[in-house]
């Protein structure tokens, strides 16, 4: 299944890619340890192990792509696409491949989760 779905941020293109790609900062909007690099090819974690993959590619200020992976060899890209808004920032999450049963978890936490941490850490300072 597929997921796709845009979100403002209050907070500029440019510090929403930061936030996203630089460990320090990973772990103050997630509240928890993360292993991360950027770096294409590297493997990451967020959220104890609640999200695994590796990074594709990065697009500086602009996109991030991502593999996720769900059980034993299943793979879902991720696309994070950054878009200035006059709000800040309008991100673009698209994931594809994501198993039927985990679809739910998965949407959920991207909205209650994933980007309700961000624009918490955004709205709060």
């Amino acid at each position: 299944m597929d997921y796709k779905k845009y979100f403002i941020i209050p907070a500029e293109p440019e510090e929403i890619f930061a936030a996203l790609t630089f460990k320090p900062s990973i772990e103050l909007w997630t509240g928890s340890p993360a292993v991360f690099e950027k770096k294409e090819n590297t493997e990451f974690s967020l959220w104890d192990d609640s999200i695994v993959g590796k990074n594709v590619a990065f697009i500086e200020g602009k996109q991030i792509d991502q593999i996720w992976f769900f059980g034993e060899g299943h793979e879902s890209p991720v696309s994070i696409k950054l878009h200035p808004h006059k709000k800040g920032t309008s991100m673009e999450i698209i994931q594809t491949n994501i198993p039927e049963e985990a679809f739910d978890d998965i949407s959920d936490g991207w909205e209650n989760v994933y980007i309700d941490s961000l624009i918490e850490f955004y709205t709060e300072e």
